[in-house]
């Protein structure tokens, strides 16, 4: 009986903590700011696809995270340092309106769907789905054992079905909120994206608030 409390208490724990680091909401105003101008159909295909690659590297992370980590010399403060100047990036041009780092200019939409696809993988996938934050949790929980690891990919598989669904809706929020509400909306979400990225970097070199 206690075993299955705590195996629960567990799941529950992986669901909110993995809700909390990638939270979907947010991650669809982004979503919103990276795919405007696709079609439908290519909108539906990037979501798939970043989440998928997401919960693909995530996996990875979760069986194979510290010998791949040690194999190329790569320290998690490292990770976050990276991953916070990317994502501050992002963020810094959602909030000049010109769109998110790394989505394709106009000459490559016309030119090649696979270039309207790539921002799947940069910046949807990695860093924004699966990023610093979001692998160092998931090294986390994948520290108890094969039945953590197990919990935890059955928990960040739930939260990339609910992102992934945010995602196939995010029409319906822009046609809510309007086009001057949705540039307000980018814009904010940039600076909170902005800001999570500084967070990432002040704790990669190892800054604590106060201190």
């Amino acid at each position: 009986m206690d075993s299955t409390i705590s195996h629960i208490g567990f799941g529950m724990t992986a669901l909110a903590g993995y809700f909390a680091i990638m939270n979907p909401i947010s991650n669809t105003a982004t979503f919103i700011g990276i795919t405007s101008g696709d079609d439908p159909a290519t909108k539906k295909a990037v979501a798939a696809k970043s989440v998928l690659l997401a919960f693909a590297i995530i996996a990875v992370v979760s069986v194979a995270g510290n010998l791949i980590f040690k194999m190329f010399g790569i320290t998690l403060a490292s990770l976050r340092i990276t991953g916070g100047i990317v994502v501050f990036v992002i963020g810094y041009n959602m909030l000049q309106g010109s769109g998110a780092a790394g989505s394709p200019s106009k000459e490559d939409i016309a030119s090649s769907k696979e270039a309207r696809l790539s921002v799947a993988v940069s910046p949807l996938a990695v860093p924004i789905l699966a990023g610093p934050g979001t692998i160092a949790t998931a090294m986390s929980f994948a520290s108890g054992g094969w039945f953590h690891i197990a919990g935890s990919l059955a928990a960040f598989a739930l939260i990339c079905y609910v992102t992934y669904q945010c995602f196939l809706r995010s029409d319906k929020l822009v046609a809510y909120l309007g086009q001057n509400g949705l540039d307000v909306m980018t814009r904010l979400m940039g600076l909170i994206v902005a800001s999570i990225g500084v967070g990432m970097f002040l704790t990669g070199i190892g800054y604590t608030p106060g201190s």
